[in-house]
């Protein structure tokens, strides 16, 4: 086994993303090898940006890729690396291989929710997918993994290289309960090939799905992104991932997620990755 000191094992575990530190000097992996040593992408941790973690009281991590220098930028370097369960942020995957397999035909399909009652009023309609991806309806999207299937569920979420691309048995909640679970560096990595249009799926797919997360668009920038809620006690989490578009068409992707312990810390979630953003230089912060 290949000797690694603990600068390029820990920049291997930057680059890849997704294994912890202690995983990485004890388990050997040949792409892991040529990263160590491939002076391809720059990595800057900014210890200074957990400021906005700490003022609000909640544990956190943020990484920030940027697809045309492949400097990767983070806050808790430690936590970009360490997998949790998507959540929400999965609804981004799942769009991608219903549109690809034909499961939905298109983002304007009417898709039902099931017809039973539900925690959130918005949720108990049927909807297409710009819609249902907008208020996060869970039946539906539930309704469209089944339609996928395991099969071809596991052989996309493979082909994608995503997180740990561990599905179980349960078609429709390893994304909510686990076994999937993916790293911020793995989600930053991952949407900066949709934001790039360079995942292994059509054309067509990729541009409704940017369609369907654009939430925000300028002169300046276009904002795609994707919040998501893991919680099952003591465990709650909160996810922002998405990518940025700048006027030059430089793609910027990111991801945050941080310890979230009731609903009002929800919009906490954008107000920090705003703000960390801002700071990077990627957008205007507009909550300030």
């Amino acid at each position: 086994m290949p000797s690694f000191t603990p600068d390029e094992q820990r920049r291997a575990l930057l680059l890849r993303g997704g294994a912890t530190i202690a995983a990485l000097a004890t388990t050997w992996h040949g792409g892991l090898a040529h990263a160590a040593t491939t002076p391809d992408a720059a990595i800057e941790e900014r210890a200074d940006l957990a400021r906005h973690f700490t003022a609000a009281g909640m544990p956190g991590t943020f990484a920030l890729f940027d697809a045309a220098t492949t400097k990767l930028t983070l806050v808790d370097a430690k936590r970009a690396g360490q997998r949790f369960v998507p959540a929400s942020t999965y609804k981004i995957p799942n769009s991608l291989i219903a549109l690809e397999t034909g499961a939905v035909k298109n983002i304007d399909e009417v898709l039902p929710y099931g017809g039973k009652p539900q925690r959130r009023q918005e949720w108990a309609h049927d909807m297409n997918l710009r819609d249902a991806i907008r208020v996060s309806n869970l039946p539906v999207y539930q309704g469209v993994a089944r339609r996928i299937g395991m099969a071809r569920m596991k052989e996309w979420i493979a082909r994608l290289h995503y997180g740990n691309e561990a599905l179980g048995d349960v078609v429709d909640r390893f994304w909510l309960d686990g076994p999937l679970k993916i790293s911020a560096i793995e989600q930053a990595r991952f949407l900066a090939r949709l934001g790039q249009r360079q995942l292994p799926l059509s054309a067509r797919t990729q541009d409704m799905v940017h369609d369907i997360t654009l939430i925000e668009k300028t002169p300046t920038h276009a904002l795609h992104a994707k919040t998501g809620w893991y919680y099952k006690p003591p465990e709650s989490l909160g996810w922002w991932v998405g990518w940025v578009t700048g006027a030059d068409g430089n793609v910027k992707s990111f991801a945050l997620n941080m310890d979230m312990r009731r609903d009002e810390d929800a919009p906490k979630r954008l107000t920090i990755g705003r703000a960390l953003l801002a700071d990077l230089g990627v957008m205007p912060d507009t909550t300030r």
